[in-house]
């Protein structure tokens, strides 16, 4: 009884441990990989204490293994774009000017009950007042309502970490050479940029990098 009370307290803390490391507070706030991540430490951890007779280096290590892993992937996605896209996948519009893209609606094999069911969790009721939609790489939708005074679409991130996302430009109807214009006049060149978001009437927000 000692044995797996220690063993118990042991991988309880280390499991703690993985998840904080992991950096995330929250179940719907994991990307699928993390959320993979987080059922193979919890898999790895229960067979550890299930079977005493398994030695405790033998659950120790695959969790702190796959956590390696997962920080790895991190870093590496953080640093390329493409390996981002690979592995968390992009935002899908499944609305936009308020009209519903039900080609991307049948790529994601969401249904009309489950758009209106993420409508109302936002405490949207009426789906005719919805101007833009965007099904995030969490699973989560977010709803951007229409405006009396405009019909403007949510601002699109244009450059993240130096790297120019050309579709959320064009998304906003933009293009390189407005690009290449603010970047002169800020006198900014693209490397330093951490961050441009962008609207539909040419309005910016830019962030230098300072690391």
């Amino acid at each position: 009884m000692p044995v797996i009370l220690i063993r118990t307290v042991l991988l309880h803390a280390l499991v703690i441990f993985a998840v904080r490391l992991m950096g995330k507070k929250q179940l719907g706030e994991l990307q699928p990989s993390e959320l993979v991540t987080t059922i193979l430490i919890s898999n790895v951890a229960t067979l550890a204490l299930e079977d005493p007779d398994i030695p405790m280096l033998s659950g120790v290590i695959p969790i702190l293994v796959i956590v390696c892993l997962d920080v790895f992937v991190t870093v590496i996605s953080l640093k390329s774009d493409k390996i981002r896209r690979m592995v968390t996948g992009n935002p899908r519009i499944l609305i936009k000017n308020g009209e519903i893209d039900q080609y991307e609606m049948k790529n994601l094999r969401y249904t009309i009950q489950d758009l209106m069911e993420a409508m109302r969790d936002s405490g949207i009721f009426d789906i005719s007042s919805v101007q833009y939609a965007i099904a995030e790489t969490t699973g989560k939708i977010n709803f951007f309502e229409k405006k009396p005074e405009n019909n403007l679409n949510p601002p699109v991130l244009a450059v993240s970490d130096g790297v120019t996302d050309y579709n959320a430009l064009k998304e906003a109807g933009l293009d390189e050479k407005w690009l290449r214009k603010i970047l002169f006049e800020k006198n900014v060149p693209l490397s330093r940029v951490f961050l441009l978001t962008a609207d539909q009437n040419g309005n910016y927000y830019l962030i230098e990098k300072n690391i």
